[in-house]
């Protein structure tokens, strides 16, 4: 199947399923601390690739290590845990709405850090995009005005995260396949995911006699395997195969879906939400069509 075609399978297959992680995340949460689910999300993610894909790694040259390991801490371990405590606070719906900025900060540092070209096209699908996005943003604000903001700017930080990580897999990394990328980002991630759950304490919870923790178990597998391992395959792929702001417009799709699980869960969703998902679609059209 030619690229053209497939980058859009791909897209559509990782809006679902990252768009469905937010509700994933506030399940977890339930039971588990932010810093329980972090380390938790990178052991289940790490222990089903290593699964399916450990040979992989043997592609890896010595001279890339050090690409890998950033792509792993900054495309993975810091924002997992950054969700992870925005979510305490705000509504899953609207973290994927914040997340929704990681293409114009992509492009921004692909121009000025990475010297990557980008056509008019794509600006003007990112900047309509992130009307869409503002829009969704103050109307969410005006529907949960309890809500603390402030953590907010822990989804900013991790969209800054994913930015220089989608940057650095089209720089650094075209000739590593997808499937090595991701081994190699988790089998550094696995020492500090182990640290971080020993200090956790979740040693110390009743996992086999807590039905709440049990739960909230079998939802982070659930983000681990799919949201996170399978994810991170199909996302690296993504990036080689496209441009990094066609890679990173994902991020546009994905708070529709987020969106809808919230209101299958109680959260508020009004008309204007609606109409300002359908100006993220629009930003995402124009961001790819061709010249």
């Amino acid at each position: 199947m030619q690229n053209t075609k497939l980058k859009w399978i791909y897209l559509a297959i990782l809006s679902v399923v990252w768009g469905s992680s937010f509700i994933l995340i506030k399940k977890s949460l339930v039971g588990l601390t932010p810093m329980q689910l972090g380390a938790l999300r990178t052991l289940f993610a790490a222990t089903f690739l290593f699964l399916i894909g450990f040979r992989s790694m043997r592609t890896i040259a010595a001279s890339d290590w050090k690409w890998v390991a950033i792509s792993g801490f900054l495309g993975t371990f810091i924002p997992a845990f950054l969700f992870a405590f925005a979510e305490t606070e705000i509504d899953s719906g609207i973290a994927s709405i914040l997340n929704s900025i990681t293409p114009l900060v992509t492009l921004i540092l692909g121009v000025s850090v990475f010297s990557i070209r980008f056509n008019k096209n794509q600006f003007i699908g990112v900047i309509v995009g992130l009307i869409g996005c503002i829009a969704l943003i103050l109307e969410g604000a005006s529907v949960n005005p309890n809500q603390d903001y402030w953590y907010a700017l822990l989804v900013l930080c991790a969209t800054f995260c994913y930015a220089i990580n989608v940057n650095i897999i089209k720089r650094y990394m075209q000739h590593i396949p997808p499937m090595a990328i991701a081994n190699g980002n988790f089998i550094v991630l696995v020492i500090p995911a182990l640290v971080v759950l020993f200090y956790s304490g979740f040693f110390e919870l009743r996992v086999i006699s807590n039905s709440i923790v049990q739960t909230s178990l079998i939802y982070i597998s659930i983000l681990a395997v799919v949201g996170t391992g399978i994810a991170k395959v199909l996302f690296n792929k993504l990036v080689q195969i496209s441009t990094p702001v066609f890679a990173t417009s994902v991020t546009y799709t994905i708070p529709i879906i987020a969106l809808l699980w919230g209101v299958l869960d109680g959260e508020k969703f009004t008309f204007y939400q609606v109409l300002a998902s359908g100006v993220i679609i629009l930003g995402v059209y124009l961001a790819n069509r061709n010249k």
